[in-house]
C-alpha cells in the first residue's frame, strides 16, 4: 500500500482491541440518549401536532449534536495521534522504525492514517443517529453531509498537527500540551476574524464557526473555503513532518538518547534513601556522601554524563522531576505557548472592557478555552509522569527501592506543579487581570483564583491516580483526559439541552438526571478500575452535579458560589483519589498483594 507497512500493521491490530468496539458503542448510545431525552422534554412542554413542530425540533437538535460531535472528534483525533507517536518514543521503538527501510512518507502518513481510522469509525457509527434527525424534518441531507465533512476535515487537521508535534517533541506531555495550544489558537484565530472581519471570514477559519455555517441552508458558500484552509493545514504539517522526522529524532537520539536513558536508569537505582546533603555526580554517576557520612549504597562508577555535581534533595523523586530532563528537553516551548495564550486572552478582555457596553459572553469565550487547556495540560503531565516511567521500564526500579509511597506520590504531584508552573500560574494571573480591568471585583477575583487552584490540584491528583490504576499508557491518558473533558463539555451540553428545550425545572430535570446518572456511573467505572472505594463512589456521584452548579454560578457571575462548590466537590474528590493512591500504593503497583 502507498501508506506503507506501519498503516497495515495498525489496521491489522486495531480490530483486536476491545476498546475500539466499546468506544463506538458508547458514543452511539450517548447520541441516542441525547435524542431520546430531547424528544421527551419537547413532548412534555408542548404538543407535536404538525410537521412544522417536528421540523423545528430536528433543526434545534442538529444544532446541539453537531458542535458536540465536532469537539469530541477533534479532541479524540488529536489525542490518539499524539499518543501514538509519543508512545513510540517513550518505548524507544521509533529508532527501530527509522533504521528500517521505511520511507519517511510511509512512517509519517502511516501513523497519521492509523490514528484517523479510529475517529473515522466513530463518525461512521454516528451516521444512523444523525439520519434519525433527518427524519424529523427541518434538516436536509446536504446539511448533514456538510456537517460531517467539516468534522472530518477538522479532525484530520488536528491529527496532522498532533502527529507533527509528536515527531518534533520529546515526551507525551510536550506533545499533548503543544497540540492543545495549537487547537485553542486555531479557534482563537477564528474568533478574532469574527471580531475584525465578520462571520463570513470566521467560518473560513474556525471549525466551530464552519459547523454553524454548514447548518445553514445556504452554507455552501462558506463551507468550501474552510475545506481549503484545512487542506492547507494538513499538507503543510505533514510536509514539515516528512522532511524533518529524521533530523528531529536521529540527531537527538544520537546526541542525547542513550546517555539520557542510562542517566535515568542509574539515577533511579541510586536515588533511594540517601544521607542528607549527598550529591549525585553527573560525571561518574555515583552517590558521593559528604565527609563524615557513611554511604548507604555502593558507588556506581560508570561514566554517564559529563558535568558538575548536584546536591540531591530530601525527596529524591521531587529533585529528579525538577532538576533533570524528566519531561524532555526544551520544555520552554510549552511555557512560551501558554504565555501567548495569556496574551491573546488578555487582549480580548482589555478590548471588551474599553467599550461602553462590554460583551460578557466574549470575555467568557476568552477565558474558558485557556482554562480548559490548562487543566488538560496539567492532567496530561501528571498521567504521563507515571506512564512514561512504565514505558521506559523504570517504574520497577522505583518499586524495588526504599522510597516510601508518600515520597513517590508527593514527589510526583509537586514535581508536576513545579514543571508546569507557567501553565498553573497563567490562569491565576488572568484572574488578577480581570480584577485590574474592572471585569470582576477584587473579592470575586480572589474566589475565582482559589477555585482555579482547586481545579488544578484536582487534575494533578487525577492524573497520578489514573496513571497508577492503568498499566497501558494509551488507556491511562484517554481515561484521565476524558474525565476532564466530560466534566466540562458533557455538563455544558446538558445545560444547552435544558436551555433549548426546557421551560420549567420539572421538564428540565430529565436531561439533567440523564447526564448526572450516566456520568456518575462512567466516572466510577473509570476511577475505581483497580481500587474501588466508597469515597470514590461518592465523588463520582457528586462531581457532575456540583460541576453543573459551578458552571451555572460562573455564568451568573456568582464567584463565591463557584468557589464554595468547587472547593467542596473537587476538594472531596481530590482527597478520595489521593488517600488510596498513598494508602493502597503497594497494592496498586504490585509491591504487595491485597492479602498481605
Amino acid at each position: 500500500m502507498w501508506l506503507g507497512p506501519v498503516f497495515e500493521r495498525e489496521i491489522a491490530m486495531a480490530p483486536r482491541a476491545r476498546g475500539l468496539y466499546v468506544a463506538r458503542a458508547v458514543y452511539a448510545s450517548v447520541l441516542v440518549a441525547i435524542v431520546a431525552t430531547c424528544w421527551l422534554v419537547v413532548t412534555g412542554t408542548e404538543s407535536i401536532d404538525s410537521a412544522g413542530d417536528t421540523a423545528r425540533f430536528g433543526a434545534t437538535l442538529l444544532r446541539i449534536l453537531s458542535p458536540l460531535q465536532l469537539v469530541l472528534a477533534v479532541l479524540a483525533a488529536a489525542m490518539v495521534a499524539a499518543v501514538s507517536v509519543s508512545m513510540e518514543k517513550e518505548r524507544r521503538t521509533l529508532e527501530l522504525l527509522l533504521i528500517s527501510r521505511l520511507y519517511d512518507r510511509e512512517l509519517v502518513l502511516g501513523k497519521l492514517a492509523a490514528s484517523v481510522v479510529q475517529v473515522t469509525l466513530l463518525l461512521v457509527s454516528a451516521i444512523p443517529i444523525f439520519a434519525i434527525v433527518l427524519l424529523f424534518g427541518g434538516v436536509t441531507a446536504p446539511q448533514l453531509i456538510r456537517v460531517f465533512l467539516v468534522t472530518a476535515a477538522a479532525s484530520l487537521a488536528a491529527a496532522s498537527i498532533a502527529t507533527t508535534v509528536g515527531f518534533w517533541r520529546d515526551t507525551a506531555f510536550q506533545t499533548l500540551s503543544i497540540t492543545a495550544f495549537a487547537i485553542v489558537a486555531w479557534m482563537a484565530c477564528g474568533e478574532m476574524c469574527l471580531f475584525f472581519f465578520g462571520p463570513s471570514v470566521a467560518a473560513m477559519i474556525s471549525p466551530a464557526r464552519a459547523v454553524y455555517a454548514a447548518l445553514e441552508p445556504t452554507g455552501g458558500s462558506r463551507f468550501i473555503p474552510f475545506l481549503g484552509v484545512t487542506v492547507s493545514i494538513i499538507a503543510a504539517t505533514n510536509l514539515v513532518a516528512v522532511f524533518n522526522v529524521r533530523r528531529w529524532n536521529v540527531a537527538a537520539d544520537g546526541k542525547f538518547g542513550v546517555q539520557d536513558a542510562e542517566y535515568e536508569s542509574d539515577d533511579l537505582l541510586t536515588l533511594g534513601r540517601q544521607p542528607a546533603g549527598s550529591r549525585v555526580s553527573e560525571q561518574s554517576g555515583s552517590v558521593n556522601p559528604d565527609p563524615g557520612n557513611n554511604p548507604l549504597r555502593p558507588t556506581i562508577t560508570r561514566d554517564i554524563v559529563r558535568g558538575t555535581s548536584r546536591e540531591v534533595w530530601k525527596n529524591p523523586i521531587l529533585w529528579r522531576e525538577i532538576c533533570t530532563r524528566a519531561y524532555g528537553r526544551k520544555i520552554v516551548v510549552v511555557r512560551l505557548a501558554w504565555m501567548l495564550l495569556f496574551a491573546g486572552s488578555a487582549a480580548i478582555i482589555f478590548g471588551e472592557m474599553q467599550k461602553n457596553r462590554p460583551d460578557h459572553s466574549a470575555i467568557t469565550i476568552a477565558i474558558v478555552p485557556m482554562v480548559l487547556a490548562s487543566l488538560v495540560a496539567v492532567t496530561a503531565l501528571a498521567v504521563t509522569s507515571i506512564t512514561s516511567e512504565r514505558d521506559r521500564n523504570a517504574f520497577d526500579l522505583l518499586l524495588v527501592s526504599d522510597l516510601s509511597p508518600q515520597e513517590l506520590i508527593w514527589g510526583k504531584l509537586l514535581g508536576v506543579l513545579a514543571v508546569s508552573r507557567e501553565i498553573v500560574i497563567v490562569p491565576l494571573v488572568l484572574c488578577g487581570f480581570l480584577v485590574g480591568t474592572g471585569a470582576v471585583s477584587l473579592e470575586n477575583g480572589i474566589y475565582l483564583a482559589l477555585g482555579m487552584a482547586t481545579l488544578v490540584f484536582f487534575c494533578d491528583v487525577l492524573g497520578v491516580h489514573v496513571g497508577l490504576s492503568y498499566e497501558r499508557s494509551a488507556r491511562a491518558i484517554a481515561v484521565s483526559l476524558g474525565t476532564v473533558v466530560f466534566l466540562f463539555v458533557g455538563v455544558a451540553t446538558a445545560m444547552r439541552i435544558m436551555v433549548s428545550f426546557g421551560s420549567s425545572f420539572e421538564l428540565q430535570l430529565a436531561p439533567f438526571l440523564a447526564v448526572i446518572v450516566g456520568g456518575a456511573v462512567g466516572l466510577y467505572a473509570a476511577l475505581s478500575a483497580r481500587n474501588p472505594s466508597p469515597a470514590i463512589g461518592w465523588a463520582s456521584a457528586l462531581l457532575p452535579v456540583l460541576t453543573f452548579v459551578a458552571i451555572t454560578s460562573f455564568l451568573q457571575g456568582n464567584a463565591l458560589q463557584v468557589f464554595l462548590v468547587a472547593g467542596v466537590a473537587y476538594g472531596f474528590a481530590t482527597a478520595a483519589l489521593l488517600v488510596p493512591a498513598i494508602g493502597a500504593f503497594d497494592t496498586l503497583t504490585g509491591r504487595a498483594s491485597s492479602l498481605e
